[in-house]
């Protein structure tokens, strides 16, 4: 967010700034036509070492063959002119969608193999979130801009140690972190937390789970901190923006259609925002647990599944919409009863078939046809499967038909997601339910408050109703029932006791 802003401070020679900008066609973008147009901005941390200007053997090298084009950081951030509202989405790296690849499923990250038009497409089709520009940082921009701004502080509680990044941090402390060191703390997914004070041996220290949740986590934080020293120094300080925007803009790519016009607008609408007050949130998942995930007869190692109702819930929160809204574009959903819906047991459970079928047709849903169809994994997600044209290479998509899968996606519950593939749709429907493993229904007009346990969480009470909120830690009975399912990650969480943090003005202590 900050490289996107200040991007565009410099006004007094942004033209020349802007020739520095690496810009890329990417397809698939939407064009909003209003006058003043909310923005989704995908941006993107790509792995790419080979793309790097100098190679660092801390990184891996690509002469090594460390030769993976993944993007580690998957976010989109969501700018509103016309209220001045901003909102930041990150989706988990290790999210398994229909739509990753070209020929079908993979993990999100592995979308950018395929270059930044395979990414937007995965992101519009299995979520329903319409990108409007691309934002790619690599390595390099990540440790220019904190060179620019002279470092940046941060205050570690405990001792912590990361193999595979690099950070070691020996006593706690505030610590001023150059670009290099900065990178450590954000890409770090393996941490080590020093049990006591006794263990200065780092690699006995317990690891912390949820590696990939918890990096999100950290990457929240550093923003944080590092946007509140950029507003301390003042955006319209021409020296501090232009050393900023000149050592970050030569490594930044970006869509042709991100001008350099817009980027000073952008910057100039924003400025005042305070990113304390930004709501960050993260796409909500459950982790499977069968150690290699086995799909279609490929290991994927760890993944994880989105959860649902949450899930399209922190969307609904990024654009401010309700239940009854497409969040592709903002006009309302179809009428249940008005387009056919074909499901398929694709979980290997005979008696799932007839509950998913009774299910939709309480909730008003025409169901053309039910059948099985084999098993693509040990668990598998449940995809609400949509076809009709592809998005176009250049210009707006109207799809009537993943309108149809957003009706249907939100009436159900547990691992699900949309996905798009005129071949898997059943002749004769417009949407097809493959339903997997633990898809359950969102109650049809309960508004009782119940306690929702699981066996490796404390209680957490939530509502059993469509009015379910991205600050409920909301178990679906399927999710919660299945000890290959860990329990739902919250869309917003606090930091963990170990985890970086701002330091407070003397610099001695938290701030």
């Amino acid at each position: 967010m900050v490289v996107v802003l200040v991007a565009g401070a410099a006004v007094g020679d942004y033209y020349y700034l802007g020739s520095l900008v690496h810009h890329q066609d990417v397809r698939g973008l939407q064009v909003n036509p209003s006058s003043e147009p909310s923005l989704n901005i995908l941006m993107i941390g790509s792995t790419s070492r080979c793309a790097l200007k100098t190679q660092n053997a801390a990184y891996g090298l690509c002469s090594q063959g460390v030769t993976g084009v993944n993007s580690d950081i998957d976010m989109i951030l969501h700018l509103d002119p016309a209220t001045g509202a901003v909102s930041l989405l990150s989706i988990p790296r290790d999210l398994f969608v229909p739509n990753a690849r070209a020929e079908g499923a993979n993990k999100i990250d592995a979308a950018l193999y395929e270059g930044p038009s395979q990414l937007v497409d995965a992101i519009e089709e299995d979520f329903g979130i319409p990108i409007n520009h691309y934002v790619e940082l690599n390595f390099d921009t990540f440790a220019s801009v904190v060179n620019a701004l002279g470092g940046v502080r941060m205050y570690f509680p405990v001792p912590i140690f990361d193999a595979y990044s690099g950070l070691n941090i020996e006593r706690k402390g505030c610590y001023l972190l150059n670009g290099y060191r900065a990178l450590q703390v954000v890409r770090a997914r393996h941490l080590q937390i020093q049990p006591n004070p006794s263990n200065h041996d780092p690699r006995s220290w317990p690891q912390e789970a949820l590696s990939d949740l918890a990096r999100i986590r950290r990457t929240h934080e550093f923003l944080r901190v590092m946007a509140s020293q950029v507003a301390q120094r003042g955006l319209s300080n021409p020296f501090t923006d232009q050393r900023i925007a000149s050592a970050v803009l030569p490594d930044l790519t970006v869509d042709n259609g991100f001008s350099e016009g817009l980027m000073v607008h952008l910057a100039r609408v924003f400025s005042h925002v305070s990113i304390a007050n930004v709501p960050q949130l993260t796409y909500p998942v459950t982790l499977v647990e069968t150690g290699s995930y086995l799909y279609q007869g490929y290991y994927y190692g760890d993944v994880e599944f989105p959860v649902e109702p949450t899930g399209q819930l922190a969307i609904d929160q990024l654009f401010g919409v309700g239940a009854t809204t497409n969040s592709f574009t903002g006009q309302p959903l179809p009428a249940a009863n008005s387009f056919k819906v074909a499901v398929e047991d694709g979980a290997g459970v005979p008696s799932e078939l007839g509950a998913t079928v009774v299910g939709l047709r309480q909730r008003g849903f025409s169901v053309s046809s039910a059948s099985t169809v084999t098993p693509v994994g040990r668990v598998d997600e449940t995809v609400v499967w949509y076809g009709g044209p592809p998005p176009p290479a250049h210009g707006n998509w109207t799809s009537p038909a993943l309108a149809a899968a957003q009706r249907v996606e939100r009436t159900l519950e547990g691992p699900v997601i949309m996905g798009y593939n005129p071949k898997m749709v059943v002749p004769g429907s417009l949407v097809t339910v493959v339903a997997g493993t633990g898809l359950t229904f969102v109650p049809i007009a309960s508004t009782t408050t119940t306690t929702v346990p699981h066996t490796t969480t404390t209680n957490v009470t939530t509502t059993t109703s469509p009015n379910v909120t991205t600050s409920t830690i909301f178990d679906p009975s399927g999710i919660k029932s299945n000890p290959l399912f860990t329990p739902p990650s919250p869309t917003s969480t606090a930091l963990a006791p170990y985890d970086p943090r701002a330091c407070n003005a003397a610099g001695t202590g938290p701030g």
